[in-house]
């Protein structure tokens, strides 16, 4: 059996030896290891170090390459018609769509806030049914008062237009395709059969009065006695925001604002609408700045709210 160390072995030298060396000092790893100059982060966050997959750059990222190269535009959706080709003798439904005055008013920068977008208003409204602070930010962008505005959100500074510049129809082109979001009409309480699409029960032999009946709601003991969240059951129908992407482009009238896309748009009429290039789609190998327009004195600019 090897013999035991002293308890001597790691103990303190003497003063006379080391009269520089503290007492009270336990020797340790720590004591020999010399320790870092900064305090580690317990989040991981510093710098050199990689960018964790759950923060905002890292999202921001992710979703840069899905993010369009331009601006949209915003327009009021006047009706449905049909365009007849007497090539193919073919009938095809479509959407017009108006643009009335739509202008830049501002920007939104990742440095300030986080992401780039860009900021478009259309219509007029009259200064006294505008609050100050509205009145403010328009006056502060030397833009007129726009009755609805919106955010679009572009790639890079490269997508920004000026600050002022008005956007007409040939913003899009003839057979480009767009993604189109608007409200939806508001149906009001509808029940499960028109909400969610549910068959029903059967109509004839073993049902009493309850054909339309969305019936059982969840189970008893199985789902612990209670009816699960995000159940589809009756309530209201609509009112939320709808996208309908890859529509294709028809016709474009920039004189009077027009532009005619293939197929139903969701909202009701003298709804308000969002158009942009479509994600799932290449993007429009144009120039950026077809479409918009830049305005060069502020009577032009109230020319143009008039």
């Amino acid at each position: 059996m090897p013999p035991k160390p002293s308890a001597q072995l790691f103990s303190l030298p003497p003063r006379f030896l080391c009269p520089s060396v503290p007492r009270n000092l336990v020797r340790s790893i720590w004591t020999i290891q010399p320790k870092p100059k900064t305090k580690l982060d317990r989040f991981n966050s510093g710098h050199g170090l990689p960018m964790l997959g759950s923060s905002k750059a890292a999202a921001f990222e992710r979703r840069e390459e899905m993010l369009p190269l331009r601006t949209g535009a915003l327009a009021i959706k006047k009706g449905m018609t049909a365009m007849y080709d007497p090539t193919t003798a073919k009938r095809t439904a479509c959407t017009v769509l108006q643009l009335d005055r739509c202008q830049v008013i501002s920007h939104k920068r990742r440095d300030i806030h986080g992401y780039w977008a860009v900021q478009v208003g259309c219509g007029t409204k009259e200064a006294r049914n505008v609050t100050r602070p509205e009145r403010g930010h328009h006056a502060a962008n030397g833009v007129p008062l726009k009755r609805h505005m919106a955010e679009f959100r572009v790639k890079n500074a490269d997508g920004l237009p000026e600050v002022g510049s008005v956007i007409s129809a040939d913003l899009f082109q003839e057979g480009q395709f767009i993604d189109a979001r608007a409200t939806t009409r508001g149906m009001g309480f509808a029940g499960g059969m028109k909400r969610w699409g549910f068959s029903g029960q059967p109509a004839s032999h073993g049902v009493s009065l309850t054909h339309r009946a969305m019936g059982s709601a969840g189970a008893s003991q199985g789902s612990g006695s209670r009816v699960l969240p995000g159940k589809k059951m009756a309530g209201r129908m609509g009112g939320e925001q709808g996208t309908v992407q890859c529509l294709r482009v028809m016709k474009i009238d920039k004189e009077n604002g027009i532009v005619v896309v293939h197929g139903a748009v969701p909202g009701p009429k003298k709804g308000i609408v969002k158009l942009q290039d479509a994600i799932k789609k290449p993007w429009p190998a144009i120039d950026l700045s077809i479409g918009v327009n830049k305005m060069g004195s502020t009577a032009e600019m109230l020319e143009a709210a008039v």
